[in-house]
């Protein structure tokens, strides 16, 4: 019996769409009776995923990211349970922890970009600290998942590892299937939207300046930012308001109705991140119907293709002129929509979870 362990700790965040896709669709891929799964999930999500597959069980692990428990406490469990494989479903792992090792390594933007809610020296010693965990980790781990070509080659250049030791599974975007609900306060206006977090590499400021500047020719114009309140979302409503910018909306939390309407009535959807692993909110913006603009940076190119129209996301006139001409261009939009629905359907979390399967089959065949 091999015994792969999967670290689910970030399953309820922002990121843990990947890790949870992988899971559920692991228990329908992976026939070999020869294989059991340990699935570790924060205790308080234990209540909140049940396995479909006998072969499957969830244990809490009580040690959060980041944290001095993590290296000692989280290193000693993983022993106790003695697995033939563990898969991190991101960077942050015990560094002391030896066994076989998948790691998946979503983009290197935190190394990159600051966070102004966090404590700027704090945020400055663990970004070094983790720009070294990075490449000792890339060195440890006998395989790096990423999920896109961009990042691959951003990772074996970073850590110096070979890049035959990095294999691509591109991740795929989801139409929201809740029965759509209008949000009031957009309910018959024209809109731009954003969906997502507002830390600085998302680039929400130069997407305010260039509504701001499309609103003197199009007065009719709303800008949705969609996203929980928090304290970047309340920095940027400050912006918004000592610079008198008006018909801003901040939605703060919205349900999966909500949100699938707004993806299927919003004029536009920008997307104008200066760094993106693989992009998801775009693709699951095109699943919904919505025409996407996105920013040139990084992987956005490749995971969209030609179902999306660009811009130089440092380029605040290239951004209003791009943002103008789908907006008025009825043929564009349309088109943008139905390339985007193609767009989609080349991406297949299944296929994701056969690719990674694969990988978790070599290295267990490895002495």
């Amino acid at each position: 019996m091999k015994t792969i362990v999967i670290d689910a700790r970030e399953l309820r965040t922002s990121t843990g769409r990947y890790i949870e896709r992988l899971i559920n669709y692991l228990q329908e891929v992976d026939n070999d009776l020869s294989h059991r799964y340990i699935i570790l999930l924060k205790p308080k999500d234990m209540d909140g995923w049940k396995p479909k597959s006998k072969r499957f069980t969830a244990i809490p692990c009580r040690f959060k990211e980041f944290g001095f428990g993590e290296q000692l406490g989280y290193a000693w469990q993983l022993f106790w349970l003695r697995p033939s494989l563990v898969h991190f479903g991101m960077t942050q792992q015990p560094v002391l922890y030896f066994g076989k090792v998948v790691t998946t390594m979503h983009d290197l933007t935190t190394l990159r970009f600051s966070n102004p809610a966090k404590n700027r020296f704090v945020f400055a010693v663990k970004r070094w600290v983790y720009e070294r965990v990075i490449k000792w980790v890339a060195y440890k781990s006998r395989h790096i998942i990423v999920p896109s070509e961009y990042v691959k080659d951003d990772i074996a250049k970073f850590t110096r590892t070979n890049s035959r030791k990095i294999t691509v599974t591109y991740e795929a975007g989801d139409q929201v299937t809740a029965k759509a609900e209008p949000y009031y306060n957009l309910k018959g206006k024209k809109f731009i939207m954003y969906v997502g977090r507002p830390t600085p590499h998302k680039n929400l400021r130069r997407l305010i300046n260039a509504y701001a500047q499309l609103k003197q020719s199009h007065p009719e114009l709303h800008l949705a930012l969609v996203g929980k309140t928090d304290s970047n979302y309340r920095r940027m409503e400050r912006y918004v308001h000592k610079h008198d910018i008006p018909d801003v909306i901040f939605t703060d939390f919205v349900s999966d109705g909500q949100l699938r309407w707004l993806f299927e009535n919003c004029a536009v959807y920008a997307f104008p991140s200066l760094s993106e692993g693989f992009g998801l909110p775009g693709l699951e913006a095109m699943a919904s119907g919505a025409p996407v603009v996105s920013s040139n940076a990084t992987c956005l190119p490749e995971i969209y293709g030609n179902a999306a129209e660009y811009f130089d996301p440092l380029d605040l006139d290239d951004m209003v002129r791009v943002i103008e001409r789908v907006l008025t261009d009825d043929k564009l939009r349309q088109r943008l929509v139905r390339d985007g629905q193609k767009r989609v359907a080349k991406y297949s979390w299944k296929r994701m979870a056969e690719q990674t399967l694969d990988i978790y089959k070599g290295i267990l065949r490895e002495q």
